[in-house]
């Protein structure tokens, strides 16, 4: 016998899900048996699971690709119906008979960017460098669900003490942004950058730049609210991109010394802006995936000594470092808002709508977690 809320029942055969069974349609509530864990394999009652920008894409079963079409998650090996969400917390509920390094009620944080396991990039813990990604939440089931089964216990990191709410985020946006501010490179102190997109990315790349050391940091945004809450998270200067004469007053802000973008959309507005603004051996960091089509002289590559670059997701070894700095109380908190996981439509038009402040994370509904 367990306990679910005040409920005593029988050991449950059945998990909840919501899952896009359509591309471009909404969540669809499902049962599901629930798995017995084998190997190293762990089983995760879902506590929290963030809603990403890239969910939206995901719901829509395509990415932009400007002049060359549409890259479709079908073409990339998604199968309906499928079980999405990638930064996933809860806990430890069962455990296969190899597992050693959790125990049943530990609260982890899942990492979910696994690779094939046998490439020299995996094999240096370099997971999102990996070619054959079988991605929690895309090529395996994720964490919109009241259940998440993790194929082995080194993907989970120990988040005991820590709020699973706050620190899901960290799983995908976090480390992200982690990755791609590493890549940036450290900065002079008379030298800036600027974070485009105030969104779950931009606000939490703010605070994690701080974190590592970055002090000249300008936000933009198209949303005073949003950066507003960049303020807060400790950009120095802000500016609103609206404005036809966007590129001046950002090389203005910086004093002529725009080394570095970190860019969190990624998309046509933002590569037009960060290309013309950056100055002299410049480093332009692009993790956003709007779409469309990246345009710009070529002659400026060279000219303009400048870098470009683009950043997927993260590795193991970096989302374990930077839950330490959580741990260590260095890293902001940036805004969360809570809803249940049954507003998941709901909440993927709120975020389409640039109706969110942060991230969303769901909690499963206490009624989805008992059998029928």
């Amino acid at each position: 016998m367990h306990v679910v809320g005040n409920i005593e029942k029988k050991q449950m055969t059945q998990y909840t899900s919501y899952d896009l069974t359509t591309w471009g349609k909404p969540f669809q509530i499902r049962k599901n048996t629930l798995p017995k864990p084998v190997g190293q394999e762990v089983l995760v009652r879902v506590t929290a699971a963030g809603l990403c920008h890239s969910d939206l894409h995901v719901q829509k079963g395509y990415m932009d690709l400007g002049e060359e079409g549409k890259l479709t998650f079908a073409e990339r090996g998604a199968e309906l119906p499928m079980t999405f969400g990638h930064e996933i917390a809860g806990l430890v509920e069962d455990i296969g008979p190899e597992v050693s390094s959790v125990k049943i009620g530990q609260q982890v944080l899942v990492f979910p960017w696994i690779g094939c396991g046998q490439c020299e990039a995996c094999q240096e813990n370099r997971e999102s460098d990996c070619t054959l990604m079988r991605i929690i939440g895309l090529k395996q089931k994720g964490g919109f669900a009241t259940h998440c089964l993790v194929e082995n216990e080194k993907f989970l990191v120990d988040i005991d003490g820590l709020d699973a709410a706050d620190v899901v985020p960290h799983a995908c946006s976090g480390i992200t942004v982690y990755n791609a501010l590493e890549k940036l490179g450290d900065l002079r102190d008379n030298e800036w950058m600027a974070i485009m997109g105030c969104g779950g990315l931009g606000l939490n790349a703010i605070s994690i730049a701080r974190a590592m050391g970055f002090e000249n940091i300008i936000a933009v945004d198209i949303d005073d609210a949003k950066l507003e809450a960049a303020r807060e998270m400790g950009a120095v200067k802000v500016l609103n991109n609206k404005s036809e004469n966007s590129v001046a007053e950002l090389q203005k802000l910086s004093g002529g010394r725009l080394i570095g973008v970190l860019d969190t959309f990624g998309g046509a507005s933002t590569g037009n802006i960060a290309v013309r603004a950056l100055s002299k051996s410049g480093r332009y960091i692009i993790v956003g995936q709007a779409g469309g089509d990246f345009l710009m002289p070529q002659v400026w590559l060279p000219q303009k000594a400048m870098t470009i670059r683009g950043s997927h997701v993260g590795n193991s070894p970096q989302l374990r470092a930077l839950i330490e700095m959580v741990r260590a109380g260095k890293i902001k908190q940036m805004p969360i808002e809570r809803r249940p996981l049954s507003e998941i439509n709901q909440a993927v038009e709120d975020l389409a709508n640039g109706r969110v402040m942060g991230r969303i994370v769901f909690q499963p509904d206490e009624e989805d977690s008992i059998e029928a």
